[in-house]
């Protein structure tokens, strides 16, 4: 299964760091991943896949979540499905 993560917040040190480490330690793999700052304001958008990830969805959207309110970012994370469904012109 794969999934949409988004990071959303002001630019400081370590963002994707912090981030893609979480993943790595949960062996989520990065498939693609774009990140810009606009403005002072850092943007990140992932594509992973969970296939190798032991956890349940919900624990690891939880886990990226308690990890942005450490960091001070906002983080979600959708499955590649819905995602492409709501965002469907």
């Amino acid at each position: 299964m794969r999934a949409i993560i988004t990071v959303v917040g002001k630019d400081k040190v370590g963002i994707i760091a912090a981030i893609s480490s979480l993943l790595a330690q949960n062996n989520v793999n990065i498939l693609d991943i774009s990140q810009t700052i606009m403005q002072g304001f850092f943007t990140m958008i992932m594509l992973v896949d969970l296939q190798g990830c032991k956890l349940k969805f919900s624990e690891l959207k939880n886990l990226l979540i308690k990890k942005g309110q450490e960091i001070g970012v906002d983080v979600n994370m959708q499955h590649e499905d819905l995602f492409n469904s709501l965002n469907r012109i």
